[in-house]
């Protein structure tokens, strides 16, 4: 098929865990004939789900990608995972649409994921939409759960169709006034649609006042209505049964007709340049226009490659034609160019605006770089997403000698398909660490070592990333003197340091007057002042959040070399923090942590005794309920085991990077104590 711009629709399947957003992605897959059957998730066979541990497990881990062609839409879609361990995956995913439709279960209602991808969909400026899925199901009320969620995400949540003959069909209440329903009477609902959509916009309200609806166009209303959903004035909901097919149809000529194609939606947030300098960049889904794409996915298929998935923004990328990785001078050539349905690779000669392909075999690409065809577009990004950083570890090392290489190879080829996934190198300690977002996260990505890349691995808890800071300001002075016969070596340095504010890092600033220190001499001191911000002073973890300012010195014009002004510089600045009241910071977590309400109890009390700040608990539909807490990460070791012996197997957590904050007077004695510190002797 060939299709334009106006023709694409982008919509990723979001929400919480369970509520059938791969048995919708198969059903809207088979409505729209890309699928002459439905798979099931029971029977393993769905095109989102191919991997085998997605098919062992019955959810989805990575994001599944398939189109559908019918009639005048080309639509794309995303089946992005449920469980919050799986976030990264389903988070770069929202950077390729222009539409997320969160589902949620009939039978369950409003869960902590529904609330988290409306909210992560919101702050990027997508067009939201709400799927009431499995509303043929007996026993549930959905006048009920259609007036939580209006309350949970305000009055703006509208039905475009409506259920009736208890779920078995669905009437449209947008287009038509006529009718019953289960949740009352259609001209009720449409009214309140018209009264949504014209009051974004004065000329057509004005126009509504006096004509009536009657008198406004269909392009006045679509104008309005697509308005109403770029500005989050309108999220549409919709009834369907994934299982049964009820709604699929027409939700696929309400994505045609009303969501909005890659023209109509807000603009990409891309950029030009980094920092205070960088400036907003326009790429227009013009067809002409130099290239513009972002790659969101990576696959390292053990077949065809790492696999590149970008969303094209701007231009036409056409087989055989050449394109640069972000700033890179040399071009690769596009000599196959694939569509994605699943796991298969269908070849196609070119990608327009808006629409999502893929190209295999380029080393070069990551997740996020942008493709280009022309110098100009150098230095463009698209602003960043906020992704929860990885904070529960491991270490791990090769069960069999002789694997190291291999296991970095393949640690680096995971960390790159997810970005909430992360590997460090601990060089005092020689620990390889992983990080996740769970502890089932983990050990998804240690099954993928064994299967995908034939690695074993041992694994035991890692060091804590403990930080340090200082809460006070001070001066430091020190003098390097060596006379060894012959040219010696000399720096003086004075310097004050101060606290910043938690998060905000390092700064060194060069206040010497009159040149008692050189400037060819400053970096040097930085150095030294690196060499300590790396190392530690109070217990051996990297120092954060202090500015260095360097006010005066001495030299000499013969002894005076960059070693000395290195060694002046550590010595200084560690006998400013000797005096600045130094502290030791734990990293503290937002925890979340799901179980049934019977073991309430247990679970409250075993965060208690972990030094947890609880924040506050909601009730989930099904019987389980969900407690957010703030906890010292340090606490948590073990967590996992704990909390399925607490919860019969039952509970699940997650967890997300809070802040640092100092840690208790006693701890902090005791991690001192345990540091033995090796300075250079200078």
């Amino acid at each position: 098929m060939s299709y334009s711009t106006q023709q694409i629709r982008n919509v990723a399947l979001a929400g919480h865990p369970g509520a059938g957003k791969t048995t919708l992605f198969e059903a809207l897959l088979h409505a729209g004939g890309a699928l002459q059957t439905a798979g099931t998730v029971e029977r393993g066979n769905t095109v989102s789900d191919f991997d085998p541990l997605e098919r062992e497990r019955g959810h989805s881990i990575d994001a599944g990608i398939a189109s559908v062609d019918r009639g005048g839409l080309h639509l794309n879609l995303l089946d992005t995972p449920g469980y919050p361990d799986f976030r990264g995956p389903a988070l770069g995913a929202l950077a390729a649409v222009e539409t997320v439709a969160v589902v949620v279960d009939a039978d369950t209602g409003i869960g902590h994921g529904t609330r988290r991808m409306m909210e992560y969909a919101k702050q990027r400026g997508l067009c939201r939409a709400i799927v009431i899925n499995k509303i043929d199901h007996a026993g549930h009320d959905l006048a009920a759960l259609l007036d939580l969620l209006r309350v949970e995400f305000g009055a703006e949540l509208l039905p475009l169709n409506l259920p009736a003959d208890d779920g078995a069909r669905v009437v449209d209440c947008f287009r038509s006034q006529q009718g019953e329903s289960d949740l009352g009477a259609v001209a009720d609902w449409h009214q309140k649609i018209i009264d949504q959509v014209v009051e974004i916009n004065e000329t057509v309200m004005d126009h509504y006042l006096d004509v009536g609806e009657g008198g406004l166009s269909g392009a006045e209303l679509h104008d309005a209505f697509e308005q109403c959903l770029r500005e989050g004035h309108l999220v549409p909901v919709c009834f369907v049964s994934a299982r049964s097919g009820v709604g699929v149809p027409e939700w696929l000529d309400i994505a045609e007709t009303l969501f909005p194609h890659p023209g109509e939606a807000n603009p990409p947030p891309f950029v030009k340049g980094s920092g205070n300098g960088a400036q907003p960049v326009d790429a227009r889904p013009d067809p002409d226009a130099h290239v513009i794409a972002d790659v969101f996915k990576i696959v390292n298929d053990p077949f065809v490659g790492k696999l590149g998935i970008f969303r094209v923004y701007q231009g036409t990328v056409r087989k055989d034609m050449q394109l640069f990785v972000d700033d890179g001078r040399k071009p690769f050539k596009v000599a196959h160019l694939f569509r994605l349905r699943g796991k298969d690779h269908i070849e196609i000669s070119q990608a327009v605006p808006g629409d999502i392909a893929a190209v295999a075999k380029i080393d070069e690409l990551h997740f996020d770089a942008v493709l280009h065809d022309s110098h100009d577009e150098d230095h463009i990004h698209l602003a960043p997403m906020a992704f929860p950083k990885p904070m529960f570890g491991l270490a791990v090392e090769p069960a069999s000698k002789g694997q190291e290489q291999k296991l970095a190879t393949a640690l680096h080829k995971l960390a790159e398909e997810d970005p909430a996934f992360a590997v460090e190198h601990n060089g005092e300690t020689n620990e390889t660490v992983i990080r996740g977002l769970s502890d089932l996260h983990l050990r998804v990505m240690l099954q993928r070592l064994k299967d995908r890349f034939g690695v074993e691995v041992n694994t035991h808890p890692p060091r804590i990333a403990y930080r340090e800071t200082i809460s006070g300001r001070a001066d430091g002075h020190h003098r390097h003197k060596k006379q060894t016969g012959g040219a010696g070596q000399f720096g003086e340095v004075f310097l004050r340091i101060e606290p910043l504010p938690r998060g905000a890092g390092f700064e060194f600033v060069d206040e010497v007057k009159g040149g008692t220190i050189p400037g060819q001499f400053l970096p040097a001191v930085e150095k030294g002042v690196r060499q300590v911000l790396a190392g530690g002073a109070v217990a051996g973890f990297p120092i954060q959040d202090v500015r260095v300012v360097v006010y005066d010195g001495k030299h000499h014009p013969v002894d005076s070399k960059e070693v000395a002004f290195i060694a002046a510089g550590k010595r200084a600045f560690l006998d400013a923090i000797g005096k600045a009241q130094p502290q030791v910071l734990e990293p503290i977590v937002e925890l979340e942590v799901s179980a049934p309400e019977q073991h309430m109890g247990d679970v409250s009390g075993g965060l208690a005794s972990k030094r947890a700040r609880i924040s506050g608990t909601d009730t989930l539909r099904g019987g389980d309920i969900l407690i957010r807490a703030q906890v010292p990460l340090s606490e948590l070791e073990g967590y996992a085991a704990e909390l399925k012996s607490a919860t019969a197997g039952r509970g699940r957590y997650a967890l997300d990077f809070s802040h640092y904050e100092p840690v208790p007077a006693p701890m902090q004695k005791k991690l001192a104590e345990a540091y033995k510190p090796h300075h250079d002797e200078d």
